[in-house]
């Protein structure tokens, strides 16, 4: 649990949304576009996520992907 507190949590939009619940996210901060999947518990209680939507992305350390946790 403590791995969550050390990770970035950025804001974008959903700009394409991908087979298997991956999307392209266009972020706020830098208008970069990167390659974001689904967290467990949004596919667990099925949330849907558009294209369109405003999400809460975590950042991968390695770079170029991320984990929506949450739809705003």
């Amino acid at each position: 649990m403590s791995e969550d507190k050390n990770t970035d949590v950025v804001y974008g939009t959903v700009e394409e949304a991908l087979p298997n619940t991956l999307f392209r996210v266009v972020l706020d901060d830098d208008k970069k576009l990167i390659l974001a999947y689904l967290a467990g518990k949004m596919r667990k209680f099925r949330i849907r996520v558009l294209v369109g939507d405003r999400v809460a992305v975590q950042l991968d350390p390695y770079g170029g992907k991320g984990r929506i946790t949450k739809r705003l």
